[in-house]
C-alpha cells in the first residue's frame, strides 16, 4: 500500500535554491534540474496522436483531479501538476529514516527555507542506500524506501510523475492533493504535523472526490483500506509504546544494560514481525509489509508510520468541528500552527493512549 511509503515533502527545493556545495545538495539539485527539464504540458499531451490511449486517459482522469482540488478542495490553482514527466523509472527519490539503536525518534536534517525533516531523500537508490548502510554502521535503524511524489511547496510547478500513476486512478487523485495540501500549509521543524495534515486532506478530498465521480465501489473500497490501515496503525503504535517504556528502562532506577535492552527489543520486534506475517498471509501478500519483514523490522519503520499517522486523527477532529468545511479548517489548522510545538503536538497527537510521544 502506498501509505506505508514514507515520502520526501520538499527537501530537494531546499537544496536547489541553497546552492551548497557539499555532495548530498548537489546530487539533489541535478535531480531536480533534471525532472523540471523533462516536463510536458499534460494538456499538449492529451491532443498528441503520439500519446497512448491508456496514458492519454491516466492524464486526463489526472487533470479532472486537479480542477477539482483547486475548484473544491481550496488547494492552490498555479501550474503544479498540469505537466507531465516520464522519470522511466518506479520512485522519484528514495527516502532514507533513522532512529537510534534505543529510541523511536527518527533523527533529522536541517536544510534552509524547509527547516529539519525526519528524512534524506536522494534521486539515486545506490546512494540513498549507500548513506543508510553508513548510518547503519554507526549504530542506527534505518529504513530506505521509494517515493512516488514529493512537493517543493510551490517553489517551483511540480510535475505530475509516471511514478504517481502505478497505483490507479484513486491514489493518483490522493497523491496530488495530498502534495497540494503541502503548499497551502507548511510548518520548518515539524514533519509530523505537515504530513499528518496534508493525509488528512488527501482522505477528505478523496472521499468527496469519488463521490462527485459516482465511484461509490471505489470509495467504499477506500474506506475499507482506511479502515484496515488505522487497524495496522494501532498495532504499531502499541509496539512502539512498548520500545519506548523498554529503552527507558536503561535509566535508573532500573538501569538495564545495554545487552539485555537489545535482547528485550529483539523479542518485541519479533512478536509485531510475527503479527504482520498473520496479516500478510491473510491478505495474500497484499498488505505491503514484505519489504519490512525481508529486511527485519526496526526503530526507524516504526517512527515512518508514526510521522504520518500518529496526528491525523486530531486533524480529522478540527475537520470534523469545522463541519466538514475545508476553508474553516485550514484556519483552525493554521491558528495550531502558530502554537509552540509541543502545545500543538499535545492538542492534536494525542488520540493514540498507546502510543506516547516517541522517545
Amino acid at each position: 500500500m502506498r501509505g506505508w511509503r514514507v515520502a520526501v515533502t520538499s527537501a530537494a527545493a531546499s537544496l536547489l535554491l541553497a546552492g551548497c556545495g557539499s555532495g548530498y545538495l548537489l546530487q539533489a539539485a541535478r535531480g531536480q534540474v533534471r525532472l523540471l527539464g523533462q516536463r510536458e504540458p499534460i494538456s499538449q499531451l492529451i491532443e498528441s496522436p503520439r500519446t497512448g490511449e491508456a496514458l492519454r486517459r491516466q492524464l486526463t482522469e489526472a487533470q479532472a483531479a486537479r480542477e477539482f482540488a483547486s475548484a473544491s478542495l481550496g488547494l492552490p490553482d498555479n501550474r503544479s501538476y498540469r505537466s507531465f514527466a516520464d522519470i522511466g523509472r518506479p520512485f522519484v527519490v528514495w527516502s532514507v529514516v533513522a532512529t537510534p539503536e534505543f529510541s523511536t525518534r527518527p533523527k533529522e536534517w536541517c536544510f534552509p527555507i524547509v527547516g529539519c525533516v525526519a528524512y534524506r531523500g536522494y534521486f539515486s537508490e545506490a546512494s540513498a542506500r549507500a548513506f543508510a548502510a553508513t548510518l547503519a554502521a554507526q549504530g542506527h535503524d534505518v529504513t530506505v524506501g521509494g517515493v512516488p511524489a514529493y512537493s517543493t511547496l510551490g517553489r517551483f510547478s511540480d510535475p505530475l510523475l509516471s511514478s504517481m500513476l502505478r497505483y490507479g486512478d484513486t491514489e493518483t487523485a490522493a497523491t496530488l492533493f495530498h502534495e497540494l495540501a503541502h503548499q497551502v500549509i507548511y510548518v520548518k521543524n515539524d514533519t509530523a504535523f505537515n504530513e499528518a495534515f496534508a493525509t488528512a486532506v488527501e482522505n477528505a478530498g478523496l472521499e468527496r472526490w469519488l463521490a462527485l465521480r459516482g465511484r461509490s465501489a471505489d470509495l467504499e473500497a477506500r474506506q475499507r483500506r482506511q479502515a484496515f490501515q488505522r487497524d495496522i496503525v494501532r498495532l504499531l503504535a502499541a509496539s512502539r509504546a512498548d520500545l519506548v517504556t523498554l529503552y527507558r528502562r536503561r535509566e535508573p532506577p532500573e538501569s538495564l544494560p545495554d545487552a539485555t535492552v537489545r535482547e528485550l527489543k529483539r523479542d518485541r520486534l519479533a512478536q509485531l514481525a510475527a503479527d504482520l506475517r498473520r496479516i500478510e498471509s491473510a491478505m495474500g501478500g497484499r498488505a505491503g509489509f514484505s519489504p519490512w519483514l525481508e529486511t527485519g523490522l526496526n526503530n526507524a519503520h516504526l517512527a515512518s508510520v508514526a510521522t504520518y499517522w500518529d496526528c491525523v486523527p486530531g486533524f480529522e477532529r478540527l475537520l470534523a468541528e469545522a463541519d466538514g468545511s475545508l476553508t474553516a479548517f485550514y484556519a483552525s489548522v493554521r491558528a495550531e500552527a502558530r502554537r509552540p510545538a509541543e502545545e500543538r503536538r499535545a492538542r492534536l497527537c494525542g488520540a493514540l493512549p498507546s502510543a506516547p510521544p516517541p522517545t
